[in-house]
């Protein structure tokens, strides 16, 4: 069983919603007795409602603890920065074509978001940022085309 790189946030909000959902398994347990309590089950629609909610809680609970029993979770903040772009780290972009300058965190699969600036570890431009330092040139190959961009900074936080 391979390990899978995941941040601090990452972990930490996937224990939250663990929380959640374990604290959510007696309300729908109660639900169930209730429903059950109406009577005929076949006709039920309460009952398979619930029954309904636990499966999916019970699906969801079990893949986040897989998950968190697989990751390796990586401070970023405690590693000294050499400057070269790894996982964790934030990254500051200049595309060569139109001089527009964004910022990246290089982050685990479910943690990518793109519209908060957070790719994955596995997308085609954190692969191709890894391993390089501020000031390369790069070339990366996205599913929209070739990007050239400028690395201009890479942070630890």
């Amino acid at each position: 069983m391979d390990k899978v790189p995941m941040t601090v946030r990452g972990e930490q909000q996937l224990r939250t919603e663990l929380e959640r959902l374990l604290k959510r398994r007696p309300i729908i347990t109660q639900a169930i007795g209730e429903a059950r309590e109406l009577g005929d089950l076949k006709e039920n629609a309460e009952y398979h409602a619930a029954r309904e909610e636990q499966g999916i809680c019970e699906a969801q609970i079990r893949d986040i603890e897989y998950k968190l029993s697989v990751a390796q979770i990586i401070d970023i903040a405690k590693m000294p920065n050499n400057g070269k772009v790894i996982f964790g780290s934030t990254v500051g972009l200049i595309d060569i074509n139109t001089d527009e300058e964004v910022s990246y965190q290089i982050v685990g699969d479910d943690e990518s978001d793109i519209k908060k600036h957070l790719i994955s570890i596995n997308s085609p431009i954190a692969r191709g940022l890894i391993g390089k330092e501020a000031g390369d040139e790069v070339s990366i190959t996205t599913p929209g085309g070739v990007k050239e961009f400028e690395i201009d900074s890479v942070e630890y936080v």
